[in-house]
Protein backbone atom coordinates (compact mmCIF):
# COMPACT_ATOMS: atom_id res chain seq x y z
CA UNK A 1 0.00 0.00 0.00
CA UNK A 2 1.21 3.16 -0.80
CA UNK A 3 0.15 6.59 0.53
CA UNK A 4 -0.23 9.73 -1.43
CA UNK A 5 -1.07 13.00 -0.12
CA UNK A 6 -3.37 15.71 -2.06
CA UNK A 7 -1.46 19.08 -1.78
CA UNK A 8 -4.12 21.53 -1.27
CA UNK A 9 -6.37 19.39 1.11
CA UNK A 10 -3.91 17.37 2.81
CA UNK A 11 -5.63 14.32 2.82
CA UNK A 12 -3.95 10.99 2.54
CA UNK A 13 -5.25 8.66 -0.05
CA UNK A 14 -4.03 5.19 -0.30
CA UNK A 15 -3.31 3.31 -2.68
CA UNK A 16 -3.17 -0.50 -3.73
CA UNK A 17 -0.78 -0.66 -6.73
CA UNK A 18 -1.86 -3.60 -8.85
CA UNK A 19 -0.73 -2.74 -12.27
CA UNK A 20 2.45 -0.30 -12.94
CA UNK A 21 2.72 0.66 -16.32
CA UNK A 22 6.18 2.40 -18.36
CA UNK A 23 4.75 4.47 -21.40
CA UNK A 24 8.20 4.51 -23.54
CA UNK A 25 8.32 6.81 -26.70
CA UNK A 26 5.72 8.80 -25.78
CA UNK A 27 6.14 11.58 -27.65
CA UNK A 28 4.04 14.10 -28.94
CA UNK A 29 5.88 15.36 -31.81
CA UNK A 30 8.03 12.82 -34.27
CA UNK A 31 11.04 14.76 -33.77
CA UNK A 32 11.27 14.44 -30.22
CA UNK A 33 10.77 10.55 -30.43
CA UNK A 34 13.34 10.85 -32.49
CA UNK A 35 15.79 12.90 -30.55
CA UNK A 36 15.20 10.09 -27.61
CA UNK A 37 15.73 7.45 -30.05
CA UNK A 38 19.06 8.25 -31.38
CA UNK A 39 19.81 9.33 -27.87
CA UNK A 40 19.15 5.68 -26.85
CA UNK A 41 20.93 4.64 -29.82
CA UNK A 42 24.18 5.58 -28.69
CA UNK A 43 24.31 3.80 -26.10
CA UNK A 44 23.48 0.69 -27.86
CA UNK A 45 19.52 0.61 -27.11
CA UNK A 46 17.36 -0.90 -30.36
CA UNK A 47 14.81 1.18 -31.36
CA UNK A 48 11.15 0.31 -30.47
CA UNK A 49 9.02 -1.67 -33.15
CA UNK A 50 6.27 1.06 -32.73
CA UNK A 51 5.52 4.21 -30.60
CA UNK A 52 4.13 4.82 -27.99
CA UNK A 53 5.05 0.85 -25.96
CA UNK A 54 3.52 0.54 -22.40
CA UNK A 55 5.75 -1.87 -20.44
CA UNK A 56 4.50 -3.64 -17.55
CA UNK A 57 6.53 -3.61 -14.79
CA UNK A 58 6.06 -5.60 -11.58
CA UNK A 59 3.72 -3.56 -9.25
CA UNK A 60 6.23 -3.57 -6.29
CA UNK A 61 9.09 -1.34 -8.02
CA UNK A 62 6.84 1.39 -7.52
CA UNK A 63 8.45 3.32 -3.97
CA UNK A 64 7.96 6.71 -2.16
CA UNK A 65 11.41 5.79 -0.11
CA UNK A 66 14.71 8.20 -0.24
CA UNK A 67 16.69 5.73 -1.26
CA UNK A 68 17.15 2.88 -3.91
CA UNK A 69 19.17 0.09 -4.37
CA UNK A 70 20.81 -0.52 -7.78
CA UNK A 71 23.15 -3.22 -9.08
CA UNK A 72 26.48 -1.95 -10.67
CA UNK A 73 26.84 1.72 -11.46
CA UNK A 74 25.24 1.81 -14.97
CA UNK A 75 21.60 2.74 -14.41
CA UNK A 76 20.22 6.19 -14.04
CA UNK A 77 17.08 7.88 -13.53
CA UNK A 78 13.99 10.03 -15.71
CA UNK A 79 11.89 12.38 -14.92
CA UNK A 80 8.04 11.60 -15.64
CA UNK A 81 4.31 12.18 -14.82
CA UNK A 82 2.84 9.75 -12.97
CA UNK A 83 -0.70 9.22 -13.14
CA UNK A 84 -2.49 7.43 -10.00
CA UNK A 85 -5.56 6.04 -10.14
CA UNK A 86 -7.13 5.91 -6.82
CA UNK A 87 -10.30 5.78 -5.14
CA UNK A 88 -10.16 9.47 -5.21
CA UNK A 89 -9.95 9.72 -8.77
CA UNK A 90 -6.59 10.00 -10.86
CA UNK A 91 -4.14 11.76 -9.22
CA UNK A 92 -1.27 13.46 -10.99
CA UNK A 93 2.69 12.69 -9.34
CA UNK A 94 6.42 13.24 -9.75
CA UNK A 95 8.55 10.15 -10.35
CA UNK A 96 11.51 8.43 -11.97
CA UNK A 97 11.94 5.61 -14.63
CA UNK A 98 14.82 4.50 -13.00
CA UNK A 99 16.40 2.22 -15.64
CA UNK A 100 19.89 -0.06 -16.04
CA UNK A 101 21.18 1.23 -19.11
CA UNK A 102 23.55 -2.17 -19.55
CA UNK A 103 20.23 -4.24 -19.98
CA UNK A 104 18.66 -1.33 -21.71
CA UNK A 105 21.16 -2.56 -24.37
CA UNK A 106 19.82 -6.17 -24.94
CA UNK A 107 15.83 -5.79 -23.42
CA UNK A 108 14.19 -2.63 -22.56
CA UNK A 109 11.76 -4.24 -20.94
CA UNK A 110 13.78 -6.38 -18.96
CA UNK A 111 16.04 -2.80 -18.08
CA UNK A 112 12.39 -1.97 -16.81
CA UNK A 113 11.87 -4.30 -14.39
CA UNK A 114 15.60 -4.50 -13.17
CA UNK A 115 15.22 -0.79 -10.88
CA UNK A 116 12.62 0.74 -8.92
CA UNK A 117 10.06 3.41 -10.05
CA UNK A 118 10.27 6.58 -7.46
CA UNK A 119 7.46 8.77 -7.02
CA UNK A 120 6.52 11.36 -4.36
CA UNK A 121 3.74 10.88 -2.58
CA UNK A 122 2.44 14.54 -2.85
CA UNK A 123 -0.04 14.78 -5.32
CA UNK A 124 -2.30 16.96 -6.93
CA UNK A 125 -6.39 15.74 -8.62
CA UNK A 126 -6.06 15.22 -12.63
CA UNK A 127 -9.59 16.97 -12.70
CA UNK A 128 -7.32 20.50 -11.36
CA UNK A 129 -4.69 20.60 -13.75
CA UNK A 130 -6.19 18.61 -17.29
CA UNK A 131 -7.82 22.46 -18.56
CA UNK A 132 -4.25 24.15 -18.74
CA UNK A 133 -1.87 20.60 -18.97
CA UNK A 134 0.04 22.35 -21.62
CA UNK A 135 1.40 25.12 -19.14
CA UNK A 136 3.03 22.57 -16.92
CA UNK A 137 7.10 21.74 -17.04
CA UNK A 138 9.02 18.72 -15.77
CA UNK A 139 12.96 19.36 -14.69
CA UNK A 140 15.39 16.73 -13.26
CA UNK A 141 18.41 17.43 -11.25
CA UNK A 142 21.37 14.75 -11.29
CA UNK A 143 24.06 14.99 -8.21
CA UNK A 144 27.35 13.98 -9.66
CA UNK A 145 30.67 13.36 -7.86
CA UNK A 146 29.43 15.61 -4.84
CA UNK A 147 27.60 18.44 -7.71
CA UNK A 148 23.97 18.95 -8.63
CA UNK A 149 23.67 19.48 -12.26
CA UNK A 150 20.64 20.07 -14.33
CA UNK A 151 19.86 16.84 -16.38
CA UNK A 152 16.28 17.21 -17.95
CA UNK A 153 14.01 20.48 -18.51
CA UNK A 154 10.84 21.13 -20.62
CA UNK A 155 7.06 21.37 -20.96
CA UNK A 156 4.56 18.73 -20.93
CA UNK A 157 4.22 19.80 -24.46
CA UNK A 158 6.88 17.01 -25.66
CA UNK A 159 4.58 14.13 -24.38
CA UNK A 160 1.39 12.90 -25.37
CA UNK A 161 -1.45 14.60 -22.89
CA UNK A 162 -3.55 12.01 -20.79
CA UNK A 163 -6.26 12.25 -22.62
CA UNK A 164 -4.21 10.92 -25.90
CA UNK A 165 -1.94 8.80 -23.56
CA UNK A 166 -4.47 6.72 -22.05
CA UNK A 167 -6.46 6.14 -25.22
CA UNK A 168 -3.41 4.73 -26.99
CA UNK A 169 -3.52 2.37 -24.14
CA UNK A 170 -6.94 1.26 -24.87
CA UNK A 171 -8.87 3.50 -22.45
CA UNK A 172 -11.88 5.17 -23.50
CA UNK A 173 -12.22 7.70 -20.34
CA UNK A 174 -8.72 10.33 -19.30
CA UNK A 175 -8.81 8.20 -15.80
CA UNK A 176 -7.24 5.01 -14.89
CA UNK A 177 -8.79 2.69 -12.26
CA UNK A 178 -7.96 2.54 -8.57
CA UNK A 179 -4.91 0.58 -8.23
CA UNK A 180 -3.25 1.42 -12.23
CA UNK A 181 -0.16 3.49 -11.62
CA UNK A 182 1.37 5.03 -15.48
CA UNK A 183 4.29 6.82 -15.87
CA UNK A 184 3.74 8.94 -18.59
CA UNK A 185 7.54 9.67 -20.76
CA UNK A 186 10.48 11.72 -20.17
CA UNK A 187 12.23 14.78 -21.84
CA UNK A 188 15.92 14.50 -23.36
CA UNK A 189 18.68 14.12 -21.62
CA UNK A 190 21.74 17.55 -21.63
CA UNK A 191 24.64 16.16 -21.60
CA UNK A 192 23.82 12.76 -22.35
CA UNK A 193 22.54 9.50 -20.39
CA UNK A 194 24.95 9.01 -17.46
CA UNK A 195 24.76 7.72 -13.67
CA UNK A 196 24.38 9.90 -10.40
CA UNK A 197 24.58 9.84 -6.83
CA UNK A 198 21.05 11.40 -6.75
CA UNK A 199 18.46 12.35 -8.63
CA UNK A 200 15.93 14.91 -7.82
CA UNK A 201 12.38 15.46 -10.07
CA UNK A 202 10.49 18.36 -10.58
CA UNK A 203 6.77 18.98 -11.97
CA UNK A 204 5.25 22.57 -11.74
CA UNK A 205 1.99 24.21 -12.13
CA UNK A 206 3.02 28.07 -13.35
CA UNK A 207 -0.60 28.81 -13.36
CA UNK A 208 -1.43 27.93 -9.94
CA UNK A 209 1.86 28.94 -8.32
CA UNK A 210 2.81 24.93 -7.29
CA UNK A 211 5.19 22.16 -7.68
CA UNK A 212 5.91 18.67 -6.74
CA UNK A 213 8.79 17.47 -6.19
CA UNK A 214 10.91 14.03 -5.05
CA UNK A 215 14.87 13.75 -4.23
CA UNK A 216 15.74 10.10 -3.81
CA UNK A 217 20.08 8.27 -3.49
CA UNK A 218 21.59 5.57 -5.46
CA UNK A 219 22.74 2.72 -3.45
CA UNK A 220 24.77 1.16 -5.90
CA UNK A 221 25.53 -2.46 -4.57
CA UNK A 222 28.63 -4.51 -6.14
CA UNK A 223 28.18 -6.78 -8.62
CA UNK A 224 30.33 -10.08 -8.08
CA UNK A 225 30.83 -13.27 -9.88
Amino acid sequence: MTTFELVDSGEAVDVEVQELIIAGWAGREQAGIDEHIEELKAIGVTPPSTTPLFYRVAADQLTSADTIQVLGKASSGEVEVVLIGSPAGTLVGIGSDHTDREAEAWSVAHSKQVCAKPVGRQVWRLEDVIDHWDELTMASWATIEGDEVLYQQGGVTGLLPPGELLQRFGLEETRLAPGQVMLCGTLPVIGGVRSAEAFRVVLEDPVRHRALDHRYRVDVLPVVA
